[in-house]
């Protein structure tokens, strides 16, 4: 393991703090005869001093607006706009995309049960609303939505290098991988479906204990305990903790009610791309860097432990506090 004990240093040097997702969210319903009522909701905490705004068409005249309101991480506005003869046709877009480094997730529902779903970056910032809905809209935009979160949480990203680091590779990270696949996606399916509601905080707290746990099993002697040997029980369970957070993510997100089963299908999808493509990446880096260094000092080797331990910890304390506020 110490090509991937190596890994750990190149991937996370850049980052010591876990991400929370928090795309920004653009909800545009059309309420009545040319009305629509626009809910935007973005992240507090921006990386820039220009601040991200909707960009409605010219043809909509702002009617009603109400005062920022808190939630969780982010705050909120909701509008109402009178556009003359209606949206299709016209193209919405979010301004300040670039300078945060941030996405938008555009929900557009229309008359006659059409929802339109677009992911609005800095390369495609713009949108026009069609008039009929496509489906591979929703395929590929939750697709790609689901990678970025899965790449954007680097607490859920920890969480997975650390499977690696404790079963190495062949039959045993398959395994391990698929159990905690399964996990997830059993609890994103039912918390999206709503079969059942849980405390978000509380979840927060638990995947952070996942990743400390985790710790605290790679400083023990490999094959001594029960969980060494057989640890996609390990991952399994605390798969079922990291899909109540992805679901409060693609909650957060929104999603298309006519939609429903094929949008929670491909964020689920996207998830899954994004995590193997992770796991390349770290065999890839790890090939190379055992090709340069065949005889790493210890302190390398246990260095990755130590920051899968700290800064679990630091997230177990924040965010147990926050659980108890």
């Amino acid at each position: 393991m110490k090509f991937l004990s190596l890994s750990l240093l190149m991937v996370f040097s850049l980052s010591v703090e876990a991400h929370r997702f928090a795309p920004s969210l653009l909800q545009i319903t059309e309420s009545g005869s040319d009305t629509y009522s626009v809910t935007w909701k973005t992240p507090i905490q921006q990386i820039s001093d220009i601040p991200m705004s909707p960009v409605l068409p010219k043809v909509c005249q702002l009617s009603e607006e109400s005062p920022w309101i808190r939630e969780g991480t982010g705050k909120l506005r909701q509008s109402t706009y009178q556009c003359a003869g209606g949206l299709i046709g016209q193209t919405i877009s979010v301004n300040g995309l670039g300078p945060n480094q941030s996405s938008v997730m555009l929900n557009v529902a229309l008359a006659d049960d059409i929802d339109h779903q677009a992911v609005l970056t800095n390369d495609e910032s713009t949108f026009v609303v069609p008039a009929e809905p496509d489906r591979w809209q929703v395929v590929g935009r939750y697709s790609v939505l689901g990678a970025e979160h899965i790449w954007a949480g680097v607490d859920h990203l920890l969480f997975v290098l650390g499977l690696l680091l404790l079963v190495g590779g062949g039959r045993r990270l398959i395994w391990t991988i698929t159990a905690f696949t399964v996990g997830h996606s059993i609890t994103l399916a039912m918390v999206t479906l709503g079969v059942f509601d849980y405390p978000v905080a509380f979840i927060e707290f638990l995947i952070a204990l996942s990743i400390f746990v985790l710790a605290l099993e790679l400083t023990r002697e490999g094959g001594q305990s029960w969980l060494w040997r057989q640890p996609w029980w390990l991952a399994g369970l605390f798969g079922l903790l990291h899909g109540m957070g992805f679901a409060g993510a693609l909650a957060d997100t929104g999603l298309p009610q006519a939609n429903l089963p094929l949008a929670l299908l491909f964020f689920n999808v996207g998830i899954e791309f994004g995590q193997l493509a992770f796991i390349a990446v770290l065999l890839g880096l790890g090939l190379a860097f055992r090709r340069l260094l065949a005889h790493p000092p210890a302190v390398v080797l246990q260095l990755p432990v130590l920051v899968l331990g700290v800064l679990s910890a630091m997230w177990c304390i924040e965010r147990g506090l926050e659980a108890l506020s």
